[in-house]
């Protein structure tokens, strides 16, 4: 599969790692940084880059980490067309690909060891959104007009 990747310099050790495994199992990885440890870079930067390469259509899915994780989640939730999910166990990755069509996972390198992130990501790039049954594709289409109302700046002022 052709995913991109990026982290802050707080995510980068676990991002170098994750990539180097993804790139061995035959994945084809577009790295978006960080590319060096410093401590001045910003999360929101590498998850704005990786939410704009996802909607250009660079690659279907991504990886986002950062010392928590819940920086780059929120930052990359602001683009719309992004739907990043936080997880640091198997179940979580999977089934929010498969319920909620989730396509950026976010991972915390200061929560979550290199050998449990291989097994989520896996997880992750195995899981397929379930558009046979009804109950997922109903809540994922509300899901999107809830974007689309806010995504003009006039959801408040016109609510469902």
């Amino acid at each position: 599969m052709k995913l991109v990747i990026a982290s802050d310099h707080a995510g980068f050790p676990l991002k170098e790692e994750v990539r180097t495994y993804l790139g061995q199992a035959g994945h084809e990885v577009i790295d978006l940084g960080a590319y060096e440890v410093d401590p001045l870079d910003d999360y929101p930067d590498f998850a704005e880059k990786l939410g704009l390469a996802l909607k250009r259509g660079d690659a279907p899915r991504g990886i986002l980490i950062c010392g928590s994780g819940v920086g780059v989640c929120i930052a990359a939730n602001k683009i719309p067309g992004i739907r990043a999910g936080m997880c640091h166990d198997t179940y979580s990755a999977h089934q929010g690909v498969e319920h909620d069509d989730m396509n950026v996972i976010v991972l915390g390198a200061r929560v979550i060891g290199s050998a449990l992130a291989f097994e989520v990501v896996n997880a992750f790039l195995g899981a397929r959104f379930i558009a046979a049954e009804e109950r997922f594709v109903r809540r994922y289409k509300k899901v999107l007009a809830i974007e689309a109302r806010y995504q003009c700046g006039d959801g408040a002022a016109n609510p469902a």
